[in-house]
């Protein structure tokens, strides 16, 4: 398996409660993030959402989807979204926000283990071309959100 530990940060100009409000209902991403295809709920969780499942489907700017699902492993509002995937990736995915007094700090935290046979055997030379698709991702979604909430959000 290749692994691949990718960190992204959005600097967002809107309080916390608001981006929280987007974040914590990934349910309705497809809606603003173009890059996600669909968000499928396999088990709803308890009252605060721990133990959710969720399956996602990707397709970046490379012409290939990736389907994996996530469970909900931790939520902490307003605070850290935390989750496991398995499927054609596996390992953990940590949304953690903050805000600075001025802008909501959102960070992203992807490590994860790829399942699918052709991109562990292709990783060796296209590696980089998987961490480019990743970044593209991210950057569609600061995009989303930033229209989402009728702001700016800037990649750092």
């Amino acid at each position: 398996m290749a692994e691949y530990r990718f960190s992204t940060q959005w600097r967002v100009k809107a309080p916390l409660q608001a981006v929280w409000d987007i974040l914590c209902h990934p349910d309705l991403w497809p809606n603003w993030w173009k890059s996600l295809e669909q968000v499928v709920e396999i088990e709803k969780g308890d009252l605060n959402g721990i133990g959710a499942l969720h399956r996602y489907t990707w397709k970046g700017a490379l012409p290939y989807r990736i389907t994996f699902d996530i469970h909900v492993l931790t939520i902490t509002p307003l605070h850290l979204l935390e989750g496991q995937a398995s499927g054609e990736v596996e390992g953990i995915g940590q949304w953690s926000l903050f805000y600075d007094g001025v802008d909501t700090i959102v960070r992203y935290d992807w490590n994860i283990r790829t399942n699918t046979r052709w991109m562990n055997y292709l990783a060796p030379v296209a590696a980089p071309l998987f961490r480019w698709n990743h970044h593209s991702v991210m950057r569609e979604g600061a995009k989303g959100l930033a229209r989402k909430l009728g702001t700016r959000v800037d990649m750092g």
